[in-house]
């Protein structure tokens, strides 16, 4: 059975801002450098055999906190990254609502394609998922943690599970430094095994954030 860990990075200055970060490369802050080897020694214990990471900053230093206790490498994938958000990226969300008022309305609503150069829930979908199964294809039978982003953990875990986008909007976000635990056999093909699993509980930041 193979299994993938999906973790969330650690937070931001934009994080805890609530301003867009999409595609630019946002360092962890004190906060998120913490969460990270916080919960580094707990998935050091699921014994994983590869990690992966976006090639965003705040992704791979999350990765670089669990490569420090477990002597694995971190290979950087950017079809890893975080969903291109267009002409948002770099705003306040409440600068996007007053500048973009119909494409933030349809964003809210979760609408799969919503506008302002926003990248659709689809490719996002296909993206992180395609990587995902190459992640978990390069170790057959075992662990791999993958640390990437918010809305390209729920979005990629979605298209190896097969869920419609309505489903996926009832799954809560991923708090910062928590993970989605996935495995595959050949009788199942890929499940659902854990969600949001964390060190401690933390207000959850907006996943496009």
């Amino acid at each position: 059975m193979t299994r993938l860990i999906i973790w969330r990075h650690g937070n931001t200055d934009w994080n805890a801002a609530s301003r867009v970060q999409g595609q630019t490369d946002v360092p962890l802050n004190d906060l998120g450098r913490d969460q990270a080897r916080g919960a580094a020694p707990l998935l050091a214990a699921l014994r994983p055999d590869a990690i992966v990471a976006s090639d965003l900053s705040r992704a791979a230093d999350t990765a670089g906190a669990l490569a420090a206790l477990t002597g694995l490498p971190v290979r950087t994938d950017p079809r890893l990254r975080e969903r291109h958000f267009g002409s948002w990226q770099g705003l306040a969300l409440t600068e996007a609502a007053e500048r973009h008022p119909d494409e933030f309305a349809r964003w809210r609503a979760g609408d799969p394609d919503p506008g302002a150069g926003i990248e659709t829930l689809d490719d996002l979908g296909k993206r992180v998922g395609v990587a995902l199964s190459d992640a978990a294809d390069a170790v057959p039978g075992g662990t791999v943690v993958v640390a990437t982003h918010g809305g390209a953990a729920r979005q990629g875990c979605g298209h190896l599970l097969g869920w419609e986008h309505a489903v996926l909007r009832t799954i809560g976000s991923l708090q910062n430094c928590h993970w989605t635990e996935l495995r595959h056999d050949d009788a199942r093909g890929w499940h659902l095994r854990a969600h949001n699993v964390g060190l401690i509980s933390v207000p959850a930041t907006t996943e496009a954030v």
